[in-house]
């Protein structure tokens, strides 16, 4: 892990990447099932030594300068991050409203979610060759709805060395396989993100027992959701938490080296 970067993270949350960075973002599109998707390569193109890449969703808000920012912040020297896009090229929510009704269709149905997902994961490994990526080492994180988008990654079981769930929904209508849990998950939750219950919880932990995954799930007392975005302003129930957001993007940072050997 670069420890400017963790500095910078840790002093300024989601701020701008060090300006010695060569932070390069780039469009990338790709086509699934008649549609086509356009996300955001995220990278430091100072040298060409290859490095893991990340699936980075985002919030229900989907791609955007936040999102981007974000990515940055993955990425640092560390990473090739791909913002994915999951709604589709001309599918730009501009406030909750569009947001909600744009992400209703994947939260009913998460088999299509699970394929849109994986399809950002291929066109990922796709840039082998192309920039400086491992294309054998890839993780996936996600933000509110792109939390509950890697989860259903993990459920299904998808080639990846993790995933990390910021503030994302727990429960699903199709519920990982038993034995099946082969992606070593971390969850990061807002203790008062009144959008999961208890029961969320246990029912979360259950099925990743029964399928025997690697799973480790942390609660942030008094956090609620969105907490971890630097960006989130919509109290009461979506808030930056700067004290849980340290805490979590260095458990994050420390997930994504452990899995992918950086």
């Amino acid at each position: 892990m670069n420890k400017w970067r963790w500095a910078a993270m840790t002093m300024l949350g989601l701020a701008a990447t060090p300006a010695w960075a060569a932070m390069k973002s780039q469009p990338l599109e790709w086509q699934h099932d008649g549609t086509t998707f356009s996300g955001v390569l995220v990278y430091d193109d100072e040298g060409d030594a290859r490095r893991p890449g990340v699936v980075m969703v985002p919030n229900w808000r989907g791609v955007n300068a936040s999102a981007i920012a974000k990515a940055e912040q993955i990425a640092g020297d560390d990473y090739v991050v791909l913002v994915a896009d999951v709604y589709g090229k001309n599918v730009r929510p501009k406030d909750n409203d569009a947001a909600a009704a744009a992400s209703k269709p994947l939260r009913e149905d998460r088999e299509l979610l699970r394929a849109r997902a994986a399809a950002a994961l291929d066109a990922l490994k796709a840039q082998a060759g192309k920039v400086p990526l491992d294309a054998s080492q890839i993780a996936a994180v996600g933000f509110c709805f792109g939390g509950t988008t890697v989860l259903e990654m993990a459920r299904a079981g998808m080639p990846l060395a993790g995933v990390v769930s910021l503030h994302g929904g727990l429960s699903t209508p199709a519920p990982a396989a038993a034995g099946s849990g082969k992606v070593p998950i971390l969850v990061l939750n807002g203790a008062a993100d009144r959008g999961v219950t208890a029961e969320d919880i246990a029912s979360f932990g259950s099925e990743m027992d029964v399928a025997k995954a690697d799973w480790q799930f942390v609660n942030f007392s008094g956090a609620v959701h969105c907490f971890a975005e630097s960006d989130a302003n919509s109290p009461p129930g979506c808030l930056y938490d700067p004290r849980a957001a340290k805490r979590a993007w260095k458990m994050m940072d420390n997930f994504l080296e452990e899995r992918l050997g950086d």
